[in-house]
C-alpha cells in the first residue's frame, strides 16, 4: 500500500495499513529512505536498517548493484525506447524471452512482457478468456483464486486477490472471480486432522466449487506456490499434487503466480520446481530485475500459446499490449540481473542461508507469543498469538504485528506485519551471519513488544 506524501506531509502521514485492522489512520512517518548498500538501506538521518523484506519481496541482488545501473546506462545510450508492436522488437526483449523459456527447461514456450505483476495478471485473465473464445467455450470464463492469495491491485487482479482490504470500497471482486479455501493448516485445519487429510479436503473444496459453478464455466485456477502477502503461507506437501489433479480433471488451466517466488526465493529457481507444479501459465516479476526497473513476464506453454496465436491470426490481431511492453532498458536490466543470480549462485545461497533463517526462527517456537513459524528458503513468517494453547489471536487483530513492525525500526530492522504475522524476505545476497543478525534484531524487538502486550 502506497503512502501519499508531499511537502505538507513530511512530518505526518495518514497511512492506510493494507492488512491490519489495528492500524487505521495511525500517524506513521514518513521515513525517508535515502540510499542502499547490499542488504541495508539508510534513512535521511543516516540510520541503517537491515531490509528484511528486500523492499517489497523483490530485491534479489541488493540495493547498490552497479552492474544493473551500468546495464541500464548502456541500453539508454544505445536504444532508450522502442515498442514491440506491428511486428517490431529489439534485441534485449528477444534475448530475455529466450532466456526465460530456457530457464523453464522448455515447459514454457513463449513470453509476453508487461510492467508489473498486476498488469501481468490482468493480461493473463484476458489471455484465458481469449483462449476459451478461440475454442468456442464462451461460458468457460470464471477463474478461481484462494482466500488470502495476492495477485495485484488493478481491477481484475485485485478481484483475484483474496484479501478484504483490496476489495472494500472498490466494488470488488468482479463476479467472474471466485475464491476457495486458503491452505493454511495452522488456521484452517480441523481438530485431529492430519496435513495429508487437510490437503485432501482443500482439493475437495476446490472440486465442490467447480461443480457448484459448473465445470463448463471454470477456466483457470491461479495460485502462488507459497502465498506471500497473505502471510507467507506454505501449503502441505501433497497440496499442489491434489489441486492439479482436480484442475486437470475438469480442463481447468493452472496459473502459477511466481511474482514473489520466482528467481530463487524458495531455494529453487522457481517455486513451481519446489512443489512440482506443471503450470500452463507462469507470471514473473519483482526479482526479475530486482525491482530496479518495473517489468513482469507472462510465460505460456505451447498448448495455450498455439490456440491464442491461431485465434489472433483469424481475427487479424491480438488486440492487447502496452506502450512499454518489453521496454529495452528494463529487459536489458533483467538479463543482467539473471546473469548475476546465476554467476553468484544466489539460488543456492538462498537455499543455504534459508536453512539458517528457518532454523533460527523455529528456535523461537517455545516463546509464549509465538503461535507458528513457517516458511521455505528465504521467506518466512512468525505468527504471534495472544494465547498459545488455544491459538487465540490478539484483539484487535493486527495489534501485535503492527507493534513489531513499528518497534523493529528502532533496532535497525524492516519487516512486515501481515495482521499478526511478521514476515521476512531478505535479499538473496544475505550471508549466514547477516541472517543471524536480522533474527537477533527481531528477537530484541519481540522481547520489548512482549512486555507491552
Amino acid at each position: 500500500m502506497t503512502t501519499l506524501s508531499s511537502t505538507q506531509t513530511r512530518d505526518i502521514n495518514y497511512h492506510l495499513h493494507p492488512y491490519t485492522n489495528a492500524v487505521k489512520h495511525q500517524q506513521i512517518g514518513p521515513r525517508i529512505i535515502e540510499r542502499g548498500e547490499g542488504i541495508y538501506v539508510y534513512d535521511d538521518q543516516g540510520k541503517q536498517y537491515i531490509e528484511g523484506m528486500a523492499g517489497l519481496w523483490s530485491v534479489a541482488v541488493g540495493f547498490n548493484e552497479s552492474r544493473l545501473v551500468e546495464a541500464a546506462h548502456r541500453q539508454m545510450q544505445k536504444l532508450p525506447f522502442y515498442h514491440t508492436f506491428t511486428h517490431k522488437t529489439h534485441t534485449p526483449s528477444i534475448e530475455l524471452a529466450e532466456k526465460l523459456v530456457q530457464l523453464t527447461d522448455g515447459s514454457m514456450s513463449h513470453a509476453f512482457f508487461t510492467n508489473s505483476g498486476s498488469e501481468a495478471n490482468d493480461t493473463v485473465i484476458k489471455m484465458i478468456w481469449y483462449y476459451n473464445n478461440a475454442l468456442g467455450r464462451s461460458q468457460k470464463k470464471k477463474i478461481i483464486a484462494r482466500n488470502k492469495g495476492y495477485h495485484g491491485v488493478t481491477v481484475a487482479a485485485a478481484s483475484l486477490t483474496g484479501l478484504a482490504p483490496n476489495h472494500k470500497g472498490f466494488d470488488l471482486p468482479l463476479p467472474q472471480m471466485k475464491h476457495t479455501t486458503c491452505p493454511h493448516f495452522y488456521r484452517e485445519g480441523l481438530p485431529g486432522e492430519t496435513e495429508e487429510a487437510f490437503a485432501t479436503r482443500m482439493a475437495e473444496d476446490l472440486e465442490a466449487l467447480i461443480l457448484r459453478e459448473g465445470p463448463d464455466t471454470i477456466a483457470a485456477f491461479i495460485g502462488e506456490p507459497v502465498m506471500g502477502a497473505g502471510g507467507v503461507i506454505v501449503p502441505p506437501a501433497s497440496y499442489w499434487d491434489k489441486i492439479q489433479a482436480v484442475c486437470r480433471k475438469y480442463d481447468v488451466l493452472i496459473v502459477a503466480d511466481e511474482v514473489i517466488t520466482g528467481f530463487g526465493r524458495l531455494g529453487t529457481l522457481f517455486g513451481s520446481q519446489k512443489f512440482d507444479i506443471q503450470p500452463d501459465i507462469m507470471v514473473l516479476s519483482k526479482q526479475i530485475t530486482s525491482s530496479y526497473l518495473p517489468l513482469a513476464a507472462i510465460l505460456l506453454n505451447k498448448k495455450v500459446h498455439d490456440v491464442i496465436s491461431r485465434h489472433s491470426g483469424e481475427l487479424g490481431t491480438f488486440g492487447h499490449g502496452y506502450t512499454t511492453s518489453g521496454h529495452p532498458v528494463t529487459t536489458a536490466v533483467a538479463l543482467e540481473n539473471i546473469k548475476i543470480i546465476e554467476e553468484r549462485g544466489l539460488v543456492e545461497n538462498a537455499a543455504r542461508t534459508g536453512e539458517v533463517l528457518q532454523s533460527s526462527l523455529r528456535a523461537l517456537g517455545d516463546h509464549p507469543l509465538v503461535g507458528e513459524v513457517r516458511g521455505v528458503g528465504l521467506i518466512a513468517a512468525v505468527e504471534l498469538v495472544a494465547d498459545k494453547a488455544s491459538r487465540r489471536p490478539f484483539d484487535p487483530l493486527g495489534k501485535a504485528g503492527a507493534a513489531i513492525y513499528e518497534r523493529a525500526h528502532q533496532h535497525g530492522l524492516i519487516v512486515r506485519g501481515v495482521q499478526d504475522s511478521v514476515a521476512f524476505c531478505p535479499p538473496l545476497i544475505i550471508t549466514e551471519d547477516q541472517v543471524r543478525d536480522m533474527v537477533g534484531r527481531f528477537v530484541d524487538t519481540l522481547e520489548e513488544v512482549g512486555k507491552t502486550l
